[in-house]
């Protein structure tokens, strides 16, 4: 399974390939399992609301697309997966991110992101994917 990052499940859904490491568009499509949080959700419609973020359809169309056409699970922010955000190393406090990498680790996931504070978690060692 692969957990997507918000800003490389946009890409991805985008078709910007380009802004990632090549491989990992192949590694996306094989993958069994592919899933993001429902934060990143909040994020997409909060960065379209303050105007960061430009779209040719209404944000709610995007993010039903999003997830409808592409085989992307929107998968459950359970209790397990707030614990644990709040129990991470003291990197970075931005809380969506944090539940984005709970969300790997609770099931055992690879992690796609290129945010750089993220090789930083020494609990994302294994998880995430190489760029």
């Amino acid at each position: 399974m692969i957990i997507l990052d918000t800003h490389i499940w946009f890409w991805y859904i985008n078709e910007s390939f380009e802004q990632f490491p090549l491989e990992w568009t192949a590694q996306i499509r094989q993958a069994d399992r592919v899933g993001i949080s429902p934060i990143s959700c909040y994020e997409m419609a909060l960065a379209h609301h303050k105007g960061r973020l430009e779209l040719d359809i209404p944000i709610q169309q995007w993010l039903i697309d999003a997830l409808t056409s592409s085989g992307i699970e929107l998968l459950p922010l359970t209790p397990e997966i707030t614990l644990r955000a709040v129990n991470l190393s003291s990197v970075h406090k931005d809380p969506f991110d944090r539940i984005i990498i709970a969300t790997a680790l609770e099931y055992k996931a690879k992690l796609a992101s290129i945010d750089s504070l993220f090789p930083q978690y020494p609990e994302l060692k294994d998880y995430l994917m190489s760029t």
